[in-house]
C-alpha cells in the first residue's frame, strides 16, 4: 500500500524478493495546469510490473475489503499510503501490517516527518520499519537506520534518499521478522513528536521570523507545498534561499540587492532569494529575476502572518 514517489523503491524491492499479490494505492487525481487526471506513481510502477491494482477512495469500502480478503496476503507493507488502516485491515494478514516510515520514531510521527525534520533544524533523521497498530505511527519498532540531513537538503532530495534507505532496510528486515528471529520492541514515549499534514498557506514567508528559520522553511517546502511571498500583489514562489546573518538588517520585509541577488530583511539577518518563480513565469535565478524587477530594493514586502 502506497501512493507517491517515496513508495516506489519499496514496491520495486518487494517485487524482486517476494510474491506481491496486489497493490493498493490512491485514486487518480487531477494534476497540472490542465487538471489532467493523473495516476499516482505507485499505480504506474505496479502496472509496469504486471501487478493487480485497486484504488479505493476509502479502504473500508466493501469492495476494497472484499478484494483484500480474496488476495489473502500473509503480510501488508505500507509506505506513504495516505489512509488510516482500520483494525479489520491490520488484523487481516498472518504477519500483520508493517510500515516504512520516514523518521526515527518516536520523533516525527504523522503525515509530514521529512518536512518537519528540516523545519526543526534536525541534524539527522532516518527510517523506521514498524509493525502497525491502530495509533498514528505508534506501533512497535522492528528496525531503524539513521542518515545525516545535509545543509542543502530539500524535502525532495531527503525524501529520495530516505525512500532508498527504507527499501534497503525493509529487504534486510523481512527475513528475520518472518522467521520469528526478530521481535518488535515498543516505542518509547519519551521524545515523541508529531508532524501533521502541511497546508499550502503555511508556505507563506513571514519576514518577522529569523532568516535561518525561513531558509529552512524554503527547503522543507520544496518541492511541495512550496514557499512564497507576495510581490506586487502576486505570489512569488521561492524555490531556494540562503540566510545571511552577517549583514546589517533592516525593517522586516524591506527588499534589497545583495551581491546581485534579491534579498529580504527578516527579524534576524537577510533572506537571499537564489531561485524564484514570478506568477505566470518560469523558474529563474535570483540574479535573472533582478534584471526585470526594477523596483526591487525600494519595496517593503508584506511581513504579516500567513493567511
Amino acid at each position: 500500500m502506497g501512493s507517491p514517489e517515496f513508495a516506489l523503491p519499496t514496491l520495486d524491492r518487494l517485487a524482486r524478493i517476494a510474491r506481491v499479490v496486489g497493490v493498493v494505492t490512491q485514486p487518480d487525481r487531477p494534476a497540472g495546469r490542465g487538471r489532467v487526471l493523473t495516476p499516482p506513481p505507485v499505480k504506474t510502477l505496479a502496472l509496469s510490473l504486471g501487478l493487480p491494482v485497486i484504488q479505493p477512495h476509502r479502504l473500508r469500502d466493501p469492495e476494497a475489503m472484499q478484494q483484500l480478503r480474496e488476495w489473502a496476503p500473509d503480510l501488508i507493507v505500507v509506505a506513504a499510503f495516505g489512509q488510516i488502516l482500520r483494525p479489520e485491515v491490520l488484523n487481516l494478514p498472518r504477519y500483520g501490517c508493517i510500515n516504512v516510515h520516514a523518521s526515527l520514531l518516536p520523533r516525527w510521527r504523522g503525515a509530514a516527518p521529512i518536512h518537519a525534520a528540516i523545519l526543526a533544524g534536525d541534524r539527522s533523521t532516518g527510517v523506521t520499519i514498524m509493525r502497525m497498530d491502530p495509533g498514528i505511527d505508534t506501533g512497535p519498532i522492528l528496525s531503524q537506520r539513521e542518515t545525516v540531513i545535509l545543509p542543502a537538503d530539500t524535502a525532495g532530495s531527503l525524501s529520495e534518499r530516505l525512500a532508498e534507505l527504507g527499501a534497503d532496510l525493509l529487504a534486510e528486515t523481512l527475513p528475520d521478522y518472518l522467521s520469528g528471529r526478530l521481535q518488535a520492541r515498543p516505542q518509547p514515549e519519551e521524545g515523541a513528536t508529531y508532524a501533521p499534514m502541511l497546508k499550502k498557506e503555511q508556505g507563506r514567508l513571514d519576514f518577522r521570523r529569523p532568516a535561518e528559520e525561513l531558509a529552512r522553511l524554503v527547503r522543507a517546502f520544496n518541492p511541495w507545498p512550496g514557499a512564497f511571498t507576495l510581490w506586487q500583489g502576486q505570489p512569488l514562489k521561492v524555490h531556494f534561499a540562503e540566510a545571511r546573518r552577517n549583514e546589517a538588517s533592516s525593517k522586516p520585509g524591506q527588499t534589497a540587492i545583495l551581491a546581485g541577488q534579491p534579498a529580504v530583511a527578516t527579524a534576524e539577518g537577510w533572506l537571499v532569494l537564489t531561485q524564484v518563480q514570478p506568477a505566470g513565469k518560469r523558474i529563474m535565478s535570483g540574479a535573472e529575476f533582478i534584471h526585470g524587477a526594477t523596483n526591487w530594493g525600494k519595496e517593503v514586502l508584506d511581513s504579516g502572518e500567513p493567511h
